[in-house]
């Protein structure tokens, strides 16, 4: 759970009205090392990078972590048309929220359908990227996988209490997840539903399911997107049991790619939690081998030390400060 100066919270207006959520993680010194930005799975939000981005903002590369809400996840507004869960839309609302906080040349870490994000962000806007971690997700996306996810999403009931939430993500995720802990489930149930009056509800809007019903056949290869790629480092993380992404897809994308590494998350499915040690650190020593020799200015705005250029803070709660800003 997040406790008191952990993150601020940003809320945002999208170009067509949406009223978007995020986090700021900020060191607590004024970092020139490379920013990053986290992009979470179809029906996953910002509270997936809560434990990465306490350790990539502190230690030898303290670096500010920016983590989003898209659009009908997690605190960001539902849409009222299904069909704008798509990853082109998706992708704009990235772009504008990096825009408006002035980044560029940034890290991102895209989990699942936020590294689709990520693999075509390169190729519209090449400039934001400058390192990326890819999170059990590729140019191929096994139809088995798929399958399975479209078989869960906008079907969770909603639970009784939060003993019960963690009984439903234990029943969902327990086979690819063998190794997980009463307290590892615990915390995964408080990432995917949101909380109101002390109990949980939907983390998303159920007419999600309605984007992988719609889908006629198998999803579209992205190799054209990955290989936009190129210019930058990537680290693909796969989680053993993943039946998402195949060890075939990812040899593949060593091929491709000359400057890719990749990384085995043991007794791990899809997607990987991003909380044990060993994958943190994998991460964190790769963006900090990414970093430039510069004074921060390479990466945007954010060799400053406040975001007033972009924002007013207009709130305090106990667990954040918020700021509000439109684009």
């Amino acid at each position: 759970m997040a406790t008191e100066q952990e993150f601020e919270e940003i809320y945002f207006t999208s170009r067509d009205g949406l009223r978007l959520y995020g986090r700021h993680y900020r060191p607590h010194t004024v970092s020139r090392a490379r920013p990053i930005v986290c992009l979470a799975g179809l029906t996953r939000n910002s509270r997936d990078f809560h434990t990465i981005a306490l350790a990539l903002r502190q230690g030898s590369n303290p670096r500010d972590v920016f983590t989003l809400d898209t659009r009908g996840r997690g605190l960001s507004e539902y849409d009222s048309d299904w069909k704008n869960y798509a990853v082109p839309i998706e992708m704009q609302d990235v772009i504008d929220f990096m825009f408006m906080l002035g980044l560029r040349n940034a890290g991102i870490i895209g989990t699942s359908r936020g590294g689709l994000i990520a693999m075509v962000l390169a190729a519209a806007q090449p400039s934001l990227l400058g390192a990326v971690v890819l999170n059990d997700i590729g140019p191929v996306i096994e139809t088995e996988g798929l399958a399975r996810i479209a078989g869960y999403v906008g079907r969770v009931p909603v639970p009784k209490n939060w003993d019960d939430a963690a009984r439903i993500i234990g029943d969902l995720f327990g086979r690819d997840f063998p190794q997980m802990s009463a307290g590892d489930v615990m915390a995964v149930a408080h990432q995917i539903f949101n909380e109101k009056n002390g109990k949980p509800v939907g983390g998303y809007d159920p007419k999600l399911s309605q984007c992988l019903s719609a889908l006629d056949g198998p999803p579209p290869k992205l190799w054209p997107q990955f290989e936009a790629m190129k210019r930058v480092p990537v680290l693909v993380l796969r989680g053993e049991n993943s039946d998402l992404l195949s060890k075939k897809t990812v040899e593949e994308m060593g091929l491709r790619h000359p400057r890719l590494t990749a990384h085995t998350v043991p007794a791990q499915g899809h997607a990987p939690l991003l909380r044990d040690e060993p994958t943190i650190s994998a991460v964190a020593s790769f963006f900090a081998q990414s970093d430039e020799p510069n004074d921060g200015v390479g990466y945007g705005t954010l060799s400053r030390s406040d975001f007033g250029h972009v924002s007013r803070l207009v709130s305090t709660s106990p667990r954040s400060t918020r700021r509000e800003n439109s684009v």
